[in-house]
């Protein structure tokens, strides 16, 4: 079986640290991730989940932390009720990774992470295009959020 991929990639205005903090913080996921409540144990092996209301149905998707590096990467597992049954067949891996920019030659620069987010064991090509336009929305609005972070750290 063909495993199909996603990757998202943005540069943003913001330091490592507010990245971080807005993938990491519950706080902030729910203002980019459609509302979603986040929790999580941050440590590998440890549980993390994913809770809401989609189209006026709750939902509860969850997975595992599988390599967790603060401000460099975060790996894990996923899983939601639209892939189908509860079984590792039908789990995703996500991988977050930050990164620092090169400076710009100018003094006042403010710093740049890219973020990069690639989703893996994607069932078919139209799961495919509905999670590329899914991770780009999600991509910018966490841009968004990470430079007001990042203003406010200043």
């Amino acid at each position: 079986m063909k495993t199909l991929q996603v990757h998202v990639s943005v540069d943003i205005q913001a330091t490592i640290a507010a990245v971080w903090n807005t993938l990491t913080r519950p706080e902030l996921v729910k203002q980019y991730l459609f509302g979603t409540q986040m929790q999580a144990d941050w440590k590998v092996g440890g549980k993390i989940t994913y809770s809401g209301e989609w189209e006026g149905k709750p939902y509860e998707d969850h997975g595992t932390i599988l390599a967790l590096e603060p401000q460099k990467k975060l790996v894990c597992t996923y899983w939601s009720a639209a892939f189908g049954e509860d079984i590792p067949e039908n789990y995703q891996t996500i991988t977050y990774s930050v990164t620092p920019l090169q400076a710009t030659n100018t003094p006042s620069s403010i710093p740049m992470t890219r973020l990069e987010i690639t989703q893996d064991n994607v069932a078919n090509e139209e799961s495919r295009e509905h999670s590329q336009n899914n991770w780009q929305y999600v991509a910018d609005k966490l841009s968004e959020v990470a430079q007001t972070q990042g203003a406010l750290q200043f």
